[in-house]
């Protein structure tokens, strides 16, 4: 009797910095065929479809060489982009870390491998991740925020990505939570993003050393601080940097006052939130929780749980694995 070949599906997680392909059984389950690599920028749209094939056929060949006994079926790849997007053509609209614009990503990948592939928005992919088989999983209403360079953000009702009605659903972080405050790189001012995003701490906290705090961190950057980033903060203020640990609380506070909104008007069952900033651990998540219970309703804020990504560098694989089997077959 021949063996049935377990069907698999290639996650692909395209962004401005890098990207991430695996490969991972339908349904769910471990992901096989990792590969990471810097996002080739340089060679232009073209470039970095030809990236994504070669990528592609790097993880299933790496599959099939660890699943040897039973062997595999790839059946399509899932694919998730920074947008705006237009999902039903499987196009990227604009992306500006990237410079595309109108661009067929879907349909030149499908063409390239030879296989159905659905296109997704990254962020979405990474949240869609965390709830299929992360932090959130078994959950049924999820908000999650992605916390790097920018801040992005994905919504979960009854199993569907939420997306809006012209897929913008979710960009949490363009809340305008100070109306007089930091100007944004969207154009807008006071934008959470403006306050809690990787490069926004890293900057308050220059802020800070350039009008006389006492702290250590240049000693982190060898005096050069206008390299600090976010990591560093979060590596002091774990050492025990009183100034660096404040900057934390504050982040703490600006994120907790959106997600205190979040719970207001969504209720969820989850809060996750993904991406560097989770590296500050307790001392972030402590006075997050304390300043989301201070601004939501109790009745929110008793039955949802704030917690960090499961699958760091892999949600996004995951998401972009279950939004191909959605937008291919209905559901996960």
């Amino acid at each position: 009797m021949t063996a049935t070949k377990r069907p698999m599906i290639v996650g692909v997680d395209v962004g401005g910095t890098n990207v991430v392909v695996g490969t991972v059984p339908e349904g769910g389950g471990p992901l096989y065929g990792l590969r990471k690599e810097p996002t080739a920028v340089s060679e232009g749209a073209d470039g970095v479809v030809s990236q994504i094939v070669r990528m592609v056929d790097g993880s299933v060949n790496d599959t099939r060489a660890t699943i040897n006994a039973v062997g595999i079926d790839v059946v399509g790849v899932g694919m998730g982009a920074p947008g705006p997007l237009d999902r039903q053509r499987g196009v990227v609209l604009t992306t500006p870390n990237l410079g595309w614009r109108n661009f067929p990503l879907r349909d030149r990948v499908a063409a390239a491998v030879g296989l159905p592939t659905a296109l997704e928005n990254d962020a979405n992919c990474a949240i869609f991740g965390e709830w299929w088989q992360g932090a959130a999983k078994g959950a049924r209403h999820v908000i999650g925020l992605t916390i790097g360079t920018g801040i992005g953000g994905g919504i979960v009702l009854n199993g569907d990505i939420y997306h809006g009605t012209s897929d913008i659903a979710g960009e949490f972080g363009h809340m305008t939570i100070d109306p007089s405050g930091r100007k944004c790189g969207c154009g807008n001012y006071g934008c959470l993003e403006a306050y809690a995003s990787g490069p926004a701490i890293a900057k308050r906290a220059l802020e800070g050393l350039e009008v006389g705090e006492a702290s250590d961190l240049p000693k982190y950057v060898d005096g050069d601080v206008s390299s600090l980033s976010a990591q560093v903060v979060y590596e002091a203020a774990h050492a025990g940097d009183a100034f660096a640990q404040e900057v934390v609380r504050e982040t703490a506070r600006v994120l907790g006052a959106g997600i205190g909104s979040l719970l207001n008007i969504f209720n969820p069952e989850v809060v996750v939130i993904c991406g560097g900033v989770t590296l500050a651990g307790d001392l972030l998540f402590v006075p997050l929780a304390a300043e989301v219970k201070r601004r939501a309703f109790r009745a929110a804020v008793d039955v949802c749980r704030i917690v960090p990504g499961a699958l760091p560098g892999t949600a996004g694989v995951y998401g972009a694995v279950a939004a191909f089997t959605v937008q291919t077959r209905g559901s996960v």
